[in-house]
Order: structure tokens, then C-alpha cells, then sequence
């Protein structure tokens, strides 16, 4: 038996090989048919095999952090219940007394299962090696054996082949080469195994090593780069993923192809790891390994994405508890990320060893950007990337923490990695020598952050070396620190640092096309400084247990001076850190056509520079939450109000008076449209002035033609894809009556459909005109005919009564676990105040199917009128806002009229069908 696991304590209680056996061979004793034997062979391995996965998840549940040795358990495991069917197949079902040379077998162990690592679900990647072409025997037996794993119900990676067909695969094909060369012998003629080994090594490894180092590096970034190229994603992939375990991996077969090394451990005796690092490899292996075997249990299968809904259960089971501030699973994939980390430093520092064995003298191995570099202040340049001159350089001066980086920014050049690990391991005397109170030292830093070149790069190796948080100490509380949401897609830092990134690339004006606006006004700001310190501020106070808003605006007033900000640059930095989701949930939740709403915005902004900021912020916040996030008509609703409020605060009330902004409109939509002057007059008189004031000219215009369209007709429906606003503009012309706008809401969902906003207008002829801005599951617009088509059918057959909405709304719902691992307690808020002439209804509740029909139809048993509704959503929360009157027009003010509407309103916030829509 190999000594790969000897380090497990009492293996039989994970299963009992000898005593199987014995049973085995009592069964081919009772019984002389095949078939019966090989029912009973299964049927005793597959007993083996539960009880020996029970037994090793008892382990686990005893140890939740002993990944390696559930790990090695698993794999322990499969070779036993491997080794007894083989045995079994060639001693009871086809045994050969007299074999030829050909007829001989070897089962190989590859890949992780190779390595004798294997979750609970893995697959099991095994090989059948024979000498030369395969005997009627050996496919008999290879047939057989694999028969017989499927009937346990394991997923078998295999291959049959001969040693010469071996070694031909393994040259033609990558990751034939890699899962071969952790092939470790399981069972079977050991001296062909040894005979397939020694030319492997002589005929696919010997003088290859550069190749294959190369293919496995472009491999690892091709894989990163589909992944999401970065190791703090909220649901990351254990296994894929960046900091991964295929990162950790992907080192191990580098130095095993380059070296021939069996273990880990061996890779310090290689030169490609230090003792130091080993510790970091193992730790960060132990812990991945041990998430991965909870994964696959909890999943029930080979799962390898830490999804939202198994991080709280994996959380519970590896012990960890609440903190004020701070959830049990906050808690638990930080750690995930610190190691994620950790497997990043630890592949930079190999790399670099790397370089050094393969590179040709005063060349490099792997490729770099070569910078012709000014004065250096004491660093050297190794192999064109920035290093130190001794060990000891960082101690002697610890304020070159920052400037190595600083340095490295100003002239584009690498860092060495073993620069990076020293960085690392010194950071520690930002602390001890008070560097931080150092001027120079904060010069540098504030050089790095305002950065007009690449400041997210150099902040994010800033970060990897750990001297980021160590210099600004309230940065280094939200490293790696989630937010257990579905909204946000990063860790706090990271977010942080790809919004910095994104400022700079939109004052550089590469996004000019996404942000025109943004990337016009950072040329106007009156202080750069300004905007890169709030961004690099504005959720630093996440996790501290209180409002991160109103805590990072007193963070600031602290952290700012000593970054050298003057008096009335620190006070704006606060300033946006307290309001910076202000604009974004003006635009979101409330009616940019109200008049009071801009003037509220307005009253908070104060300034014309205040806005500008703000807006920036905005952008970059809401852009670096994740891919798919940022959408036309997120930006669309931002511009409105920057242009609204921007008016206000540079004319004060001196606004264009309310006649003259219809008379401006009409003139506008009037040119658009082209129409003779009679037939625009007798579209026009139909509509009342709160229309002309409430929607934007394009919609106008639309309006117009659906109108003229629709001439005569009880009811007229059409769609038209918005691409400024990344919707599709859904109109409805119909007789008005009670429940029409829940029933609009409940035919658009059946479709597909999420409405973002809705206006409902009432003509002077007594038709409802609703406008519904409509996108598709993945945020885009209906634009193709079929789709267009389904929509409005669909709008049609929900007017018409034509189907029960409720079961077909029921029906339509799919399952979503990751959204049911998070509670939303419900909430609504009834505002008198927001409005001049509305009651403002603002419902904060669980995301789910049609829940804004179950809303709408609420306001339909309460009796009131909905004038427009908006709807944002933030991953599994939505915010779904209403403004309405009662059926006369005015406000809901009565104390009990309010809370009525309250009561009725949380009931369909929580409720799936309660609150639901009848027929």
C-alpha cells in the first residue's frame, strides 16, 4: 500500500479492505452466476462506500477546517473500493490462469484524484494501461470495472489505453500531459506502471520544462480571465477561481514537471518556495479543500461555486460566530479571501524563483514591460523590475513601504516579487516607526491614489503586500471583508479599488462613450484630490455595525489632513462620504418630473462643484459593483437630475415658468414629429398639463403616434425599444377603470418582462395613457419582433380577462435558492412630504416574481390612484416606489387612512399570493 496515506488515523473505520475481501470471496463461493455475483459485489460496495463517506464526514463535522484530511479520506476511499472490484473482476467474473504478456493491467490514478486529493464528489479520473493493444481479456475486464463504478453511482473520468498510445496523448495534448503527470499507481502489474512511468519522464518531461511552463501560465490566465479575473468576487469558484485551489495546483505541476517533485514540501528543496511560503501554500490548501469537501456534501454533487446559499451553512459548520458589526458568514469568507490572498502572494514570490532557474543570465524567463526609469532614490532595477539593493533597505527607512510603490507607478515598472514579499513581511513597521504621520510618506501615497497614469494597479499590488491597510488602518479593516448581498459582486477593498481604476480611466477619457457627461465635468472639477480621496473613503466604514455613510464622513475629517487635504477640501471629502448614495437614490426611487423632488436634491447639494463631484461618485460606485450593474438607464436618470438640479442651483426659483416649459416641449415634439398643425393641435388638446410637465419629449412624440395610431380603438398597445434608456417603451391607450395598471404589471411580467418605471396618465377624453419602461431578464430591451409580439398579447390576455393571473404568475416563478439565503425584513414608508401633490409610498422588500403586481394590486384594494411608480432593485432587495392620491386627486394625509395603506402594503410585500391578483 503507498505511504500517500499514512498520516490517516484508523483507515479501517473508513473501510475495512481485508474484511470486504473475505465477504467478496464468500460471495463468488455461494454463487457460480455471473450476473448474481456482480449484483452482490455492488450492492456490498456501495454499503462500503456510504458508511465510508459517512464516516468521513464525521471526521470533517468534528474538524471543519481538516480539508486535507477529508481530502486524502475521500481518496483513501476509491482506492479501496477500486482495488476489491478490480480483484473481484479478475479472480471471480474473468479470471485467466494463463496470461500472455499482453494481458496485463494497471490502474492509474490521475489528476487530483492522483494527487490524493478528491472532494466528496469528484470525479474520479482513472487510467487503464496495458502494454500493447488491448486483448479480448483486458476489455472484458476494463468493461466490466467501469460497470461496476457507474453502479455505484460514482462519475468516472477514465481512459483506456496502451503505454505507447500513452505517451503519444501526452505529447499532443495539455492537459492529458498535466493529469498524467500526477498518475500515481493504484492496483494491478506494478512493473508496467513503473515501465509507463520511466518513459513518460524520459520522453514527454526531459527538455520540455520552458513549453510547459509556458502553456500552463497562459492556461491559468485564460482561465482567470473567464472566471472574472479576480480573486475577491462574493461567490467565487473554489476550484476555478482565482486564489483557487487550480491556482495552488497549477504551481505544484510547474515544479513537479521542472523538478520531479513528489510533494509539496519538496518544491523548498527546488528553490521555488521558502519555508515561509510552504506554511502559506498548506494553510490556504487546508482551507480551500475544506470548503470544497463541505460544498460537495451540502450540494449533494460536485459543486465548486461558493454560492450565497451554502456560504451561511459552510460557515456554521466551520464554527464561526457574529461579531458586532459583522455576520457569522462575513466573518467566514473574509478568511476565504485572506487566503484567496495568500495564494496570490505565494504564486508572485514562485514565479519569480521561477524566472531565476529558467531565465537566461541578465534576461527574463517570463515576459515584462521594459521602462527606461529616472532616479531611483536607492531601489535597483532586476531584470527591468523594481527591487532592493539588501534586505534590510525597508528597515532602514520604512517610509520606502510607500515609495517603492510610488516609484513604481511614476515610471511603470514591475515590482520584484521578492521585493513584494519583503514589502509584505516588513509592513509591520508602518506601525512600530509611526510612518504615517510622516509628510513625505503621505505625499507618496496621495501621488499613488491621484495617480494620471494607473493608480488601480499599483493600489491593488499596494493591497496584495498588505502596506495599503497597514497605512491607512481603517482601509485595512474592510480588506477582504464581503458584503453578503447579491448587489455587490466584490469585497469592500476591491470594489473600492476598481472604482479608483474607473475614475482614472474616465478622466483619461477612454470611457468617454459610457460616461460623456462624467468625463466632461472631471475636466471642470476644481480639485482633483477632491474626488480620488472620496472614492478611495466612501464605504470604508463598512461592517463597523452603524450607517457607513454618516461613519466614513467623520473617518474622513480624521484621515484627510493627514493626507495633506486643506480645510475646505476635507470638509467636501465628508461631505460626499455622507451623501454619496444620495444621488443615486434620488434618481432610482423618486419621480424626476416632480418639481419638489429636484428642489429637496438641490436644497442638500448646495453647490454647482458639490453636484459635479457627486455625480462622479455616483458613476464609479455604482459601476464597480459588478459587470452588468451599470445600464443606459442608470445613466439616463443621473443625467436628468444632474441637468435638473444643475439648473436649479445656478439660476435659483428663476426657473422657466410651467407655461412656458409646455410651450417648449410642444414646439420640440411638434419639430420631431413633422405633423400638420391641425392634427398635432387635436392630439395636443387631449392631453393635461401634468403630462407635458412629467414625461421627457421623446416619449412625447411616441405618445403622439400611439395616439394616432390608435385612433378609435377601446384598447391600443405598442412597444418601442428605447436604446438611450436600455428599455423597451411599453404604451397602453385604454378605457380607464379600476385594477388597470396591476393587470398592465401582471401581463408584462407573464411575458418576460421587469418594468423599471411607469407613469399613468389620464387623457382629457377620460383614456389612460401608461408609459412602462420594460427590459428583458438580462437588463436589456424587447427589441426583436417576436418578442414585441409576446409583450403585448400578453398586456392584451391580462385586460381582457382571458386566464387566472395568479396560477399563471405562480407558474411562471422559478426557483431561487441563492436569493432565499438572504432575508429582507419588509419595510414601507408613507411620505407626505416628498411631494407637493402626491403621497409617497416607498416599499423596501424580498425581490421576487411579479412582486410589483401583488404592490399594484394592493393600491387597487386601498383605492387609491397611482400617477407613476419606480422600481429599483439591489440584488435580492427591490425598492419599489408609487406615487399616488386618492380617487379624488388629493393626498392620503388621514392618520388612519395611512396606516391602513401601510398595513396593506407589507402584507403583499411578504405575502406571495395573499396580496396577489385575482382573475
Amino acid at each position: 500500500m503507498s505511504d500517500m496515506f499514512a498520516h490517516l488515523d484508523d483507515r479501517r473505520a473508513i473501510i475495512d479492505r481485508r474484511r470486504l475481501a473475505g465477504e467478496l470471496d464468500e460471495i463468488a463461493a455461494d454463487s457460480k452466476d455471473g450476473g448474481a455475483r456482480r449484483r452482490a459485489m455492488v450492492a456490498l460496495l456501495k454499503a462500503a462506500l456510504d458508511d465510508g463517506r459517512a464516516e468521513i464526514e464525521r471526521r470533517l463535522l468534528a474538524r471543519p477546517s481538516s480539508g486535507r484530511l477529508a481530502a486524502s479520506a475521500t481518496a483513501f476511499l476509491i482506492d479501496q473500493i477500486v482495488r476489491l472490484s478490480h480483484d473481484f473482476t479478475t479472480g471471480h467474473l474473468y479470471p485467466a490462469n494463463n496470461r500472455s504478456a499482453g494481458e496485463r493491467i494497471t490502474l492509474i490514478a490521475v489528476g487530483g484524484y492522483g494527487r490524493g486529493e478528491m472532494a466528496p464528489h469528484s470525479d474520479i479520473d482513472i487510467g487503464f494501461l496495458t502494454p500493447f493493444k488491448q486483448t479480448s481479456w483486458t476489455e472484458q475486464v476494463i468493461e466490466a470495472q467501469l460497470y461496476t463504478l457507474w453502479d455505484l453511482g460514482l462519475k468516472v473520468g477514465h481512459s483506456s489505453r496502451s503505454v505507447d498510445e500513452m505517451i503519444r496523448a501526452a505529447k499532443e495534448d495539455l492537459t492529458i500531459r498535466t493529469a498524467l503527470l500526477e498518475a500515481r499507481f493504484i492496483w494491478g502489474d506494478r512493473a508496467l506502471y513503473e515501465q509507463a512511468s520511466a518513459r513518460f519522464d524520459a520522453e514527454v518531461v526531459a527538455g520540455n520544462a520552458r513549453a510547459f511552463v509556458a502553456d500552463k501560465l497562459a492556461e491559468r490566465d485564460e482561465r482567470h480571465k473567464k472566471m472574472g479575473d479576480s480573486r475577491y468576487v462574493v461567490e467565487p469558484n473554489v476550484k476555478e477561481g482565482k486564489g483557487g485551489l487550480r491556482d495552488l495546483h497549477t504551481l505544484f505541476w510547474i515544479g513537479k514537471f521542472i523538478h520531479r517533485v513528489r510533494t509539496v514540501p519538496e518544491l523548498v528543496d527546488a528553490g521555488l518556495l521558502s519555508a515561509r511560503e510552504l506554511r502559506q501554500f498548506e494553510r490556504a490548501e487546508n482551507f480551500l479543500l475544506a470548503v470544497r469537501c463541505h460544498l460537495h456534501i451540502l450540494a449533494g454533487r460536485a459543486e465548486d461555486r461558493l454560492t450565497f446559499d451554502f456560504q451561511p451553512e459552510i460557515a456554521r459548520r466551520m464554527h464561526f460566530a457574529e461579531r458586532p458589526g459583522k455576520s457569522a458568514v462575513e466573518r467566514f469568507m473574509q478568511l476565504y479571501f485572506i487566503h484567496a490572498k495568500s495564494v496570490g502572494d505565494v504564486t508572485g514570490t514562485f514565479l519569480a524563483h521561477l524566472d531565476d532557474q529558467l531565465a537566461a543570465r541578465g534576461r527574463r524567463f517570463l515576459p515584462t514591460i521594459r521602462r527606461r526609469p529616472g532616479k531611483l532614490n536607492g531601489f535597483v532595477l532586476d531584470r527591468g523590475r523594481l527591487a532592493l539593493p539588501t534586505d534590510g533597505f525597508f528597515r532602514d527607512d520604512p517610509v520606502r513601504l510607500v515609495e517603492i510603490f510610488a516609484l513604481a507607478d511614476k515610471y511603470g515598472l514591475e515590482i520584484h516579487p521578492q521585493a513584494m514579499r519583503q514589502a509584505r513581511h516588513e509592513a509591520k513597521l508602518i506601525d512600530a516607526r509611526a510612518v504615517r504621520r510622516i509628510a513625505r510618506a503621505n505625499a507618496l501615497f496621495l501621488d499613488v491614489l491621484t495617480s494620471p497614469r494607473d493608480p488601480e494597479t499599483v493600489l491593488r499590488w499596494m493591497n496584495e503586500a498588505g502596506v495599503f491597510g497597514r497605512f491607512i488602518p481603517d482601509f485595512g479593516r474592510v480588506v477582504a471583508q464581503m458584503q453578503f448581498d447579491m448587489y455587490h459582486h466584490y469585497t469592500v477593498d476591491e470594489h473600492t479599488i476598481r472604482a479608483i481604476g474607473l475614475l482614472a480611466r474616465i478622466e483619461q477619457g477612454q470611457l468617454k462613450e459610457d460616461h460623456p457627461l462624467s468625463t466632461v465635468i472631471l475636466q471642470q472639477i476644481q480639485s482633483r484630490r477632491v474626488i480620488y480621496v472620496a472614492v478611495l473613503l466612501h464605504d470604508i466604514a463598512k461592517g463597523r455595525g452603524g450607517d457607513h455613510s454618516v461613519l466614513g464622513a467623520e473617518l474622513a475629517l480624521r484621515v484627510c489632513p493627514r493626507l495633506g487635504l486643506s480645510d475646505a477640501e476635507t470638509e467636501t471629502v465628508s461631505w460626499l462620504v455622507r451623501y454619496h448614495l444620495l444621488m443615486s437614490a434620488t434618481a432610482f426611487k423618486r419621480d424626476l418630473a416632480d418639481f419638489k423632488t429636484i428642489l429637496d436634491f438641490a436644497g442638500l447639494v448646495q453647490s454647482p462643484e458639490r453636484l459635479r463631484l457627486l455625480l462622479v461618485l455616483s458613476v464609479v460606485d455604482i459601476r464597480a459593483v459588478g459587470p452588468g450593474v451599470w445600464n443606459s438607464w442608470k445613466r439616463q436618470l443621473l443625467s436628468e437630475l444632474y441637468d435638473a438640479a444643475e439648473e436649479v442651483l445656478r439660476l435659483g426659483h428663476k426657473q422657466r415658468g410651467r407655461e412656458s416649459r409646455i410651450a417648449s416641449k410642444k414646439e420640440a415634439v411638434a419639430d420631431m414629429l413633422r405633423l400638420d398643425e391641425k392634427t398635432f393641435a387635436h392630439l395636443a388638446r387631449r392631453l393635461p398639463e401634468s403630462y407635458w410637465i412629467a414625461e421627457p419629449v421623446e416619449v412625447i412624440a411616441a405618445n403622439l403616434i400611439h395616439m394616432q395610431n390608435a385612433g378609435d380603438a377601446p384598447l391600443h398597445i405598442a412597444a418601442v425599444p428605447d436604446d438611450d434608456r436600455g428599455a423597451t417603451l411599453v404604451m397602453v391607450l385604454a378605457a380607464d377603470h379600476a385594477g388597470l395598471f396591476y393587470r398592465i404589471a401582471a401581463g408584462i411580467h407573464l411575458a418576460g418582462g421587469n418594468i423599471i418605471d411607469a407613469r399613468i396618465h389620464t387623457t382629457r377624453d377620460g383614456l389612460a395613457l401608461d408609459n412602462f419602461l420594460v427590459q428583458d431578464p438580462l437588463g436589456r430591451p424587447f427589441a426583436e419582433a417576436e418578442q414585441i409580439v409576446r409583450l403585448t398579447r400578453a398586456i392584451e390576455d391580462a385586460l381582457a380577462g382571458r386566464q387566472k393571473l395568479l396560477p399563471k404568475l405562480e407558474a411562471r416563478a422559478l426557483p431561487r435558492p441563492r436569493a432565499e439565503a438572504f432575508t429582507i425584513a419588509p419595510n414601507v414608508f408613507v411620505d407626505n412630504k416628498a411631494s407637493n401633490r402626491f403621497t409617497v409610498i416607498e416599499v423596501n422588500a424580498q425581490d421576487r416574481p411579479a412582486l410589483l403586481n401583488q404592490l399594484a394590486y394592493a393600491l387597487f384594494q386601498s383605492k387609491v390612484t397611482v400617477h407613476s411608480a419606480h422600481v429599483a432593485t439591489y440584488g435580492e432587495r427591490a425598492v419599489d416606489t408609487f406615487y399616488v392620491t386618492d380617487l379624488i386627486g388629493d393626498k392620503i394625509d388621514s392618520p388612519a387612512r395611512v396606516k391602513s395603506l401601510e398595513k396593506r402594503m407589507l402584507e403583499a410585500a411578504v405575502s406571495n399570493s395573499d396580496a396577489a391578483v385575482a382573475a
